[in-house]
C-alpha cells in the first residue's frame, strides 16, 4: 500500500498522458514546419541586384538556417523528451523525482509535462 501511495492515480496518469499526446502532436507539427523552411529554397530576387548585397543576402540567409536548424534540433530533443515522459505514464512511474523519489507536484507537470525533477531538486542540481 506503501508502494501505491509513491505513484499518481491511473486517473492523473490518463490525464497527464492526453497532455503529453497533445505537446508531442503539436511539436511534430512545429517540426514539420522548420524542415519545410529548411528544405525550402529561398529566392528574394536578388539576382539582378549589385554583388554586394547579394553577398550580404547570402550571409544572412545562411545564419538564419543555421538558426532554423539549430530550432530543429531542439524541437526533436524535446519531442523525444515527451515520448519518454509517455514510457513512464505507461509504467506508473510518471511524475516521480529522479532527484528526491517523491511525487512532482501536479501544477509543474502540466506545465512541463517531461520534468523528471522536482523544484526541490532542480534547485539543488542548479547550485
Amino acid at each position: 500500500m506503501a508502494e501505491e501511495s509513491k505513484r499518481y492515480s491511473d486517473k492523473d496518469l490518463e490525464e497527464f498522458k492526453e497532455i503529453i499526446l497533445s505537446k508531442i502532436a503539436e511539436a511534430k507539427k512545429d517540426l514539420s514546419m522548420l524542415r519545410d523552411s529548411l528544405s525550402y529554397s529561398y529566392d528574394h530576387g536578388t539576382n539582378d541586384t549589385s554583388p554586394s548585397f547579394k553577398m550580404m543576402e547570402d550571409g544572412s540567409e545562411s545564419l538564419s538556417r543555421e538558426e532554423t536548424a539549430q530550432l530543429a534540433v531542439r524541437q526533436e530533443k524535446f519531442i523525444n523528451s515527451l515520448e519518454s515522459a509517455l514510457v513512464r505514464v505507461e509504467n506508473k512511474t510518471y511524475g516521480i523525482c529522479r532527484g528526491t523519489g517523491e511525487l512532482i507536484q501536479k501544477e509543474r507537470l502540466r506545465l512541463v509535462p517531461h520534468a523528471t525533477l522536482s523544484i526541490i531538486a532542480k534547485e539543488r542540481e542548479n547550485r
